[in-house]
């Protein structure tokens, strides 16, 4: 990855508002260069990249669907049950 560095002028005699202009300025076409820059990293990175097979990506949604539907299941059924046992304690001691 190519790194560039970005020259910042320091000027102490400028003060004020035109100074923070000035600064602002430099940050913007700093920021527009390392954007480009970045775009053209993340280009090449993505073509180096190892996309999954349509039936990985198949295998591995399954699973995480299954997985989310037992534990949906496993904590509903939990919850009714110590539902049904508080409303028991409530009933045994006249709440």
């Amino acid at each position: 990855m190519a790194s560039q560095a970005v020259k910042v002028k320091n000027d102490d005699s400028q003060s004020g508002i035109s100074a923070g202009a000035n600064k602002i300025g430099g940050q913007v076409s700093g920021t527009i260069t390392e954007t480009r820059e970045f775009l053209h990293d993340v280009r090449l990175e993505m073509k180096q990249v190892t996309w999954p097979s349509r039936e990985e990506v198949i295998s591995t949604t399954t699973v995480v669907v299954a997985t989310v539907a037992f534990f949906g299941v496993f904590l509903a059924v939990v919850d009714w049950l110590v539902q049904r046992g508080v409303t028991y304690v409530f009933k045994v001691f006249g709440v």
